[in-house]
């Protein structure tokens, strides 16, 4: 199992890879990358999360799983930042409910970090629309696991 999902962790980085690497240098820029997201096949948050990101002009892909332990393992995702959904974009992990802009902003700064995380399924984040809306932070984390506020929403 911990083969597979590491083989379809590194076939999907080939062809975001493979993707980017045909369009000039401009049309790189204006196209993200394709987003692919390991998810329950249950989970409904996680599909509104992708059709968040797909409005927002991403190209997802999504995977399911039974279990996303591996995945996450082998992402590097800290335990405390663990959600329902964990997401490959370029050199970058995305964890949970995170917005569409701060993935781009995160792909066009291009910070010395494995990704971004919602830690916990705060309300009014992206797929979990309903009210009233929680404040919540968007993480930046490092490989060792290290945290600082990447944003405030």
């Amino acid at each position: 199992m911990r083969f597979r999902v590491l083989a379809l962790a590194a076939g999907a980085l080939a062809v975001g890879v493979m993707t980017i690497a045909r369009l000039t240098p401009a049309q790189a820029e204006v196209q993200s990358p394709v987003v692919t997201v390991y998810k329950s096949p249950t989970c409904g948050c996680c599909g509104k999360w992708i059709e968040h990101m797909k409005a927002n002009g991403f190209e997802v892909r999504a995977v399911d799983l039974d279990d996303l332990t591996e995945v996450k393992q082998a992402s590097g995702v800290p335990i405390p930042l663990r959600t329902c959904h964990t997401a490959l974009v370029g050199d970058y992990v995305v964890e949970g409910h995170v917005p569409a802009d701060l993935v781009k902003k995160m792909l066009a700064e291009k910070p010395n970090a494995a990704g971004l995380a919602v830690p916990g399924m705060p309300i009014g984040s992206p797929g979990m629309e309903g009210t009233p809306k929680q404040a919540y932070d968007v993480l930046l984390f490092q490989k060792d696991g290290k945290t600082s506020i990447f944003a405030k929403r």
